[in-house]
């Protein structure tokens, strides 16, 4: 397994179409990026939830998710499952979220995620972010939509722990889901781990990537 380490980042954006999303699909990530970079700078948008309980749970998450971050986290009020009948209004809060930041990495959903909120932001990124790296992370669902990625975060016995104890204990209100338990988290990490050669991993899919051969 090849193993790239780009240069230490000093920014980092996270996207989620709903609460929960970026957590569950990339919280050991972003757990481990933070704590190895301190002061990082951390913008997440997330598009649905604001004003609600949800939006709380979101807020407290990611400032545990993100230990020692600049973290600014915008919530905003997009019905859940409509996305694509709101297409400019996540259009433009993407295009916001541009204007703000030019991070070194992004995290957000993969384009072939079955949940039309999940696709429809994947497929915003890169209108806005067209010259970044960009790692779509993947949620286990009903819909049974995983797929097989190509970049592979390998993880910790501890640090995926760290991310179900967090995952449980910033979103109660997801607590009842049947896909939302620690052997689904731990399940998946398992499997990523076994794709990489790892005990564990969250894995990405990755739109694009050049080289430099020539090292020029």
């Amino acid at each position: 397994m090849i193993t790239l380490r780009p240069a230490a980042p000093t920014a980092v954006a996270v996207l989620g179409a709903h609460c929960d999303d970026i957590a569950i699909g990339a919280g050991a990530s972003l757990y481990a990026l933070c704590a190895a970079n301190p002061r990082i700078r951390v913008d997440a948008l997330v598009l649905s939830g604001g004003g609600t309980e949800r939006e709380d749970e979101e807020r407290a998450a990611l400032a545990a998710f993100c230990p020692g971050a600049d973290l600014r986290v915008t919530v905003l009020k997009l019905p859940d499952g409509r996305l694509p009948a709101y297409w400019d209004e996540a259009k433009a809060a993407v295009e916001d979220l541009r204007a703000q930041t030019s991070p070194d990495l992004l995290f957000a959903p993969n384009r072939f995620d079955a949940h039309q909120d999940h696709r429809g932001l994947a497929e915003l990124v890169p209108t806005a972010f067209r010259d970044h790296l960009v790692l779509g992370y993947e949620i286990a669902k009903w819909d049974g939509d995983l797929g097989r990625p190509v970049g592979y975060q390998p993880l910790t016995g501890e640090l995926v722990e760290t991310k179900i104890r967090l995952l449980h204990q910033y979103y109660p209100s997801q607590r009842h889901r049947s896909w939302f338990d620690r052997e689904a988290f731990l399940g998946l990490a398992r499997i990523r781990g076994i794709e990489c050669g790892a005990r564990y991993a969250e894995a990405f899919h990755i739109n694009k990537v050049t080289f430099d051969l020539a090292g020029d």
